[in-house]
């Protein structure tokens, strides 16, 4: 098995547009927590997001012979996955949910852990909600990727000022829900 590391990312594209699996695999395997995060900065739900990543790829599986290898994977991978959670999230308002009951078994570690990641997660979720979709996941891309300016601008379709923009008004509105005047 190849090693994911030892491959570059154009090499596994033009690997999976030739219809190697195997290639494609490694390229989920690499980009699948970047696919999942910029879903739940969308949706803000995990199993939601989850379906969404998987949508995701199974889109960029059936889109690779359209892709246009001069150009960057990355970005036109997060633009799937984007449109992917804006799926998912249309086809959830369509239909009623059930509460999942609150006394089953968890897998989750231990209670204090649990506990400490819910709140933070709590918080977190609580202060993203006065974010705009827009800059949910401009500050996703560009402080939990690592996507320049430029890139975020990209993969969100506007122009760079306007990521710049939007990824600074999600902090300046985060700082203070979150405690850090």
């Amino acid at each position: 098995m190849v090693r994911i590391t030892a491959v570059s990312v154009v090499e596994l594209v033009r690997r999976a547009r030739e219809g190697d699996r195997e290639a494609f695999g490694l390229l989920v395997d690499r980009h699948a927590p970047m696919v999942r995060r910029i879903c739940r900065a969308v949706l803000r739900h995990p199993e939601d997001a989850d379906d969404a990543a998987q949508d995701a790829f199974l889109s960029a599986w059936n889109g690779l012979p359209r892709f246009d290898p001069r150009e960057a994977f990355l970005p036109w991978l997060a633009r799937i996955a984007m449109n992917a959670a804006r799926d998912v999230r249309r086809r959830r308002r369509v239909r009623d949910a059930e509460e999942i009951p609150t006394d089953l078994a968890s897998r989750a570690p231990g209670p204090d852990t649990a506990a400490h990641a819910a709140l933070l997660r709590e918080r977190m979720d609580g202060a993203m909600q006065g974010l705009t979709e827009r800059q949910r996941v401009a500050l996703v891309l560009y402080e939990v990727e690592g996507y320049s300016h430029a890139e975020v601008a990209e993969v969100l379709g506007v122009p760079e000022g306007t990521a710049r923009s939007d990824v600074f008004h999600a902090k300046r509105r985060l700082r203070p829900l979150l405690g850090r005047e």
